[in-house]
């Protein structure tokens, strides 16, 4: 999603005072009071709701159903930036579908009166809560069918608002291969955004990510389709729940992006996806298709980026005839934010909103976010003739399916004063510390140097800017705390041994995800800060550096003056210089990184005793790293994508074709770590895969069993990882393919046996005709702890 583009307000502000011209409302249909309309009794099956509120409805009213309201909040707010039921009332008689992120508060001095910008202080739980309560009241008391208002807020891990609570970013979370716990997650992120009122997430992203110069790759869950598909599931049952309608604290999904997004060229953002629609169907639709065909989900968001010259909110076989017809998808699609005024403006593809609203519409888009340009032009487009009234019904009739199942017209407002009660408890606290241990993981550790030993340690050298001034990641609002790396290691040395700290290396002048420009720290600067954190670390016993990016370095790219992508996957700045002037003195370095994307980290590989990915780990940041480094948690986090040893070697994805990474002169094909890599504080003995039977029927389901051991002296966490791979077929197959997974704790010498089933689905592959299929024949089934180190077995298919 685009937050705000500076290079697009006056056009807005023009295009909103012509969009939002009050038309005069229909008049009420006569009834005598006592008369209840059919929608407004909730006895009645929703669907007859849904026909009786429609045939009420003027076309105007329909299409105000079909637009948001945000960088046009001034009409509907105060100079102060408060809810204003009089002018709403004025600049939108005929209702209004949506609020965009009614978290954020602006007041109008400050320019629009919302976006993502730096500086901003938006609302609390309760300030939220009290927002969103007069805007419903309003909808629901003074518009003239009375329908309440859907309000979308972001979620990417957690709900994106002051105090609530910040859990590891998404690829960290997608490092614990652990589904189970995603599923607790987001049910905390569902009650805190319910409790303000919130109703529609903006999230997961199940985006397959193949790029990691693209700056959101952080908000993915890697590049392994059924990997993404899992950790996207448990998000939806943690966010929405199995049923509809929605509990009172579940809130309601939207897939993010269809799709393609993560394969951008040349890896900028909104860049065309060069993909085939094989590619799509094996690797890119997967995760949505299992989402919105196994879970009740009422919302979709597509992608900014084209295929074949289709920009995915024109796509029309991609909305409809995949996504509507071939899947059954019955809910709405929401446009990402200002995606058809760029049909315009970016794609090139018209030179008028008009053309961009019939086209969108042909495509099934039914919101247009974040504000109503294109749609507000929509009545005009059917006098006209350019698109039917009958087109409109379908897209308020998914509109108005999804407020029912809500529950809005029935509950529209939410307690106030019990938001801020409900926002980080304890729970949430521990469930975020729990997961940033969970997402760790450890590339290396020669010499077993961790977990290091407390009572060895007189002093301890804590180097990086980051380990005190602590980053959580994009799409992250202000936590009530974020424990820096610092704070939780001077925690842990507490009455044991004393903990200094030097900068060592500062990165950029800010960290401010929203600030449109990024100024790197001089190198004169630098210069200094490493001289003084060398002289610090003389003194100590153990170095503890951290290093990596922060949110200014990797991020969405979201306008031409607010760029996040890179084309490099080096440690920024004298990162490697800091870290190699530590090395020299010869005393024991544990090394964190803290980063969106995967790093090139080739020397510190090489040459540092201990590594840790850590990501980005939300607001319990310090805490688990300390849990971790001492011993209190063995690290079990496995990667999601592969890391490449630099950039020349992309892309670089696990479940290549065979004819690829033939090889290169001087240099390596084979990737720095592998996916799905991660070690432990202990040893494990994964078995090879036993079957059921090694012969089946192409109808037929398999068994697959496999034992895990730990062989070493600590409990731990090991992830038991089952492949996939096609020997023989009619069209070219991935080397493997990973088709289950199973995260298991184990105590020294324990050992369990760890029970799959593989289906037809996961055998099958996309034929010539491009019909799913499964092919006699033999599958090398592989089991083990990442994507390289596998034993095999054969299964015949027949």
């Amino acid at each position: 999603m685009r937050l705000f583009n500076r290079l697009s307000v006056t056009a807005l502000a023009a295009l909103a005072a012509t969009a939002l011209t009050p038309i005069a409302a229909a008049p009420a249909f006569a009834q005598s009071k006592a008369e209840k309309p059919l929608y407004k009794d909730a006895s009645q099956p929703i669907d007859a709701r849904v026909e009786d509120l429609l045939k009420r409805m003027t076309l105007e009213e329909k299409v105000q159903q079909m637009v948001a309201v945000w960088l046009a909040k001034d009409k509907i707010q105060t100079p102060e930036g408060e809810f204003d039921a009089a002018k709403a009332s004025v600049n939108f008689p005929n209702g209004l579908g949506q609020i965009s992120r009614p978290y954020d508060r602006r007041a109008i001095t400050q320019g629009p009166a919302a976006g993502a910008a730096a500086g901003t202080v938006n609302r609390g739980p309760e300030d939220t809560a009290r927002y969103i309560n007069a805007a419903q009241k309003w909808a629901v008391e003074k518009t003239r069918l009375g329908i309440p208002l859907i309000m979308h807020e972001e979620a990417l891990h957690g709900y994106v608002a002051p105090g609530a609570t910040s859990f590891p970013q998404a690829i960290a979370l997608a490092s614990t291969w652990n589904p189970k716990l995603q599923e607790k997650i987001f049910s905390v992120a569902a009650r805190e955004m319910r409790a303000r009122g919130a109703n529609l997430a903006l999230a997961p992203v199940v985006d397959i990510a193949r790029d990691p110069r693209w700056g959101r790759i952080e908000e993915t869950y890697g590049e392994d389709p059924y990997l993404v598909g899992e950790m996207g599931l448990a998000a939806i049952r943690g966010f929405q729940g199995t049923t509809l309608p929605l509990a009172p604290d579940k809130v309601y999904v939207t897939l993010k992006h269809m799709t393609g997004h993560g394969a951008p060229e040349s890896g900028t953002n909104i860049g065309p996806a060069t993909v085939s629609e094989r590619t799509l169907r094996e690797n890119f639709f997967p995760p949505f298709e299992r989402a919105v065909t196994e879970l009740p989900v009422m919302s979709v968001m597509p992608s900014y980026n084209e295929i074949d010259g289709i920009p995915s909110h024109a796509n029309r076989w991609l909305l409809h005839d995949v996504l509507r017809q071939e899947w059954g998808f019955k809910g709405v699609l929401l446009s990402d934010y200002f995606a058809i005024r760029e049909l315009m403006t970016r794609h090139k593809m018209f030179d008028n909103l008009e053309d961009a609203a019939v086209r969108a519409l042909d495509a099934t888009v039914d919101f247009e976010t974040p504000d109503g340009e294109a749609y507000a032009l929509l009545p005009k487009l059917v006098r006209e003739g350019r698109v039917s009234e009958a087109q409109i019904d379908e897209s308020v009739r998914r509109i108005l399916k999804l407020k029912f199942n809500a529950g809005l017209f029935e509950n529209p407002y939410v307690d106030a004063k019990a938001a801020a009660k409900k926002t980080e408890t304890p729970d949430a606290i521990a469930l975020a510390r729990e997961a940033a241990r969970e997402a760790m993981v450890l590339l290396k550790n020669d010499g077993g140097l961790l977990p290091l030993d407390a009572s060895k340690i007189k002093r301890m050298a804590v180097i990086g800017t980051h380990a005190n001034d602590t980053p959580i990641g994009g799409y992250s609002d202000i936590p009530r705390h974020v424990v820096s790396v610092l704070e939780g290691l001077k925690a842990e040395g507490k009455g044991k041994f004393e903990v200094d700290f030097a900068e060592g290396v500062k990165l950029t002048k800010s960290r401010v995800w929203a600030e449109d420009a990024v100024e790197l720290v001089d190198d004169a600067t630098n210069d200094k800060l490493r001289a003084e954190a060398v002289d610090v670390a003389k003194n100590a016993d153990v170095i503890f550096l951290v290093l990596g990016d922060n949110e200014q370095l990797s991020r969405e790219a979201w306008a031409d003056n607010h760029l996040g992508d890179r084309n490099s996957l080096e440690l920024i700045g004298p990162q490697n210089q800091l870290a190699k002037e530590l090395l020299a003195l010869g005393k024991p370095v544990v090394v964190l990184l803290l980063n969106g994307r995967p790093l090139a980290v080739k020397y510190l590989a090489e040459n540092a005793p201990a590594l840790i990915e850590g990501w980005y780990l939300g607001q319990e940041t310090g805490n688990a790293v300390a849990d971790v480094v001492f011993g209190r948690a063995n690290p079990g986090g496995k990667l999601p994508v592969t890391i490449a040893r630099d950039v020349g070697q992309l892309p670089m994805f696990y479940n290549h074709k065979p004819s690829a990474r033939r090889g290169y002169l001087f240099a390596e094909t084979s990737p720095l770590y592998p996916f799905g890599y991660g070690l432990s504080y202990t040893t494990f003995d994964i078995g090879a895969p036993v079957l059921a039977t090694p012969v089946i029927g192409r109808l037929n389901n398999v068994k697959v069993s496999v034992e895990v051991t730990n062989t070493g002296t600590r409990a731990g966490d090991e992830v038991v990882q089952l492949y996939v791979r096609d020997d023989l077929a009619s069209v070219t197959r991935p080397v493997k393919e990973l088709k289950r997974f199973e995260r298991v704790t184990l105590a020294p010498g324990e050992k369990k046996t760890v029970q799959f089933e593989l289906t037809p689905r996961d055998l099958s592959l996309w034929n010539v005709d491009m019909k799913r299929v499964v092919e006699p024949g033999t599958f090398t089934i592989s089991s083990g702890p990442d994507s390289v180190k596998l034993k095999s077995v054969t299964l015949t298919v027949k």
